[in-house]
C-alpha cells in the first residue's frame, strides 16, 4: 500500500462528519500538524505524530506534554520564508510520502487560503500524489501527460488552468468533452464539466490543470 501522510494546516474546517469518514480509509497513515493545525486532530479523530512549524500558536506546556508522548516537534524560527504549511508538505516529502492528503487549508486570511492552494504547484511537491480536501471537496493537479479522477457520475468537475494554458486538453468520461483543446487563464472553459462514468480521464500537453472534484451537480 501507498506510504500515505495526512496534514492538517491551521484553516478551518467544514463539513467534519464528511472528512472523519472519508479518512476511515486513510487509517494507517501518518499525521503531520503544521503548528495550530493541531486543534483539528481531536474533532478529526487523529493522533498527531509531528508538528512543525515556529509553534507560535500552541502552548508551551501542551507542547512539553505531547513531546513527553513520543510527539516529535520540528521547530522553527518565526521569520521564515515558508509556510508552516509548505514545511509540513516538505517534510512529508522527506519521510517518503506518495500520497498527502491536506485538511484545513482554508478559511481566516484569503492571502493564506490561496497561497495554501497554489503550494499544490510546489515543484519539489511534482512526485508526489497531494490532494486539498474540503468536506466531501477535492483538490488536484493534473500534470501531462495524464491523470485520472475518480467520481460518480452526475459529479461535478471543474478543470482550471493557473499559471500559464493548458494546451492539447482531451478529456474521457466527461459530459462536455474537451478534444486537443487549449483552457486558457482567465476565462471559465473549463468549470463545471460532469462526470458521465465513474472515471474521468483527462490528458494535456503542456501546462498543469487544478481540478475540483464536488460530489453531486455543484
Amino acid at each position: 500500500m501507498a506510504h500515505r501522510i495526512i496534514v492538517l494546516a491551521n484553516g478551518s474546517l467544514s463539513d467534519v462528519p464528511s472528512l472523519r469518514a472519508r479518512l476511515a480509509e486513510w487509517a494507517d497513515a501518518e499525521v503531520i500538524a503544521a503548528d495550530g493545525g493541531l486543534a483539528h486532530a481531536q474533532p478529526l479523530g487523529l493522533t498527531v505524530g509531528t508538528i512543525i512549524g515556529d509553534l507560535d500558536s500552541l502552548d508551551p506546556a501542551i507542547l512539553a506534554q505531547l513531546e513527553q508522548r513520543g510527539v516529535r516537534l520540528q521547530h522553527h524560527p518565526a521569520e521564515k520564508d515558508e509556510t508552516d504549511l509548505e514545511l509540513a508538505l516538505l517534510a512529508a516529502r522527506e519521510a517518503g510520502a506518495e500520497m498527502v492528503a491536506i485538511l484545513g487549508a482554508w478559511g481566516g486570511r484569503l492571502d493564506m487560503s490561496v497561497a495554501n492552494l497554489m503550494l499544490l504547484f510546489h515543484p519539489a511537491l511534482a512526485r508526489m500524489h497531494v490532494e486539498l480536501w474540503d468536506g466531501q471537496q477535492t483538490a488536484r493537479l493534473v500534470r501531462p501527460p495524464s491523470g485520472e479522477i475518480h467520481g460518480q457520475p452526475g459529479d461535478t468537475l471543474s478543470l482550471i488552468p493557473l499559471g500559464a494554458p493548458a494546451s492539447g486538453v482531451t478529456t474521457e468520461g466527461l459530459t462536455y468533452p474537451l478534444r486537443n483543446e487549449t483552457l486558457p487563464v482567465g476565462p471559465a472553459r473549463g468549470l463545471s464539466n460532469v462526470f458521465a462514468s465513474m472515471t474521468a480521464s483527462v490528458h494535456l500537453e503542456t501546462g498543469m490543470l487544478l481540478a475540483v472534484h464536488t460530489p453531486g451537480r455543484a
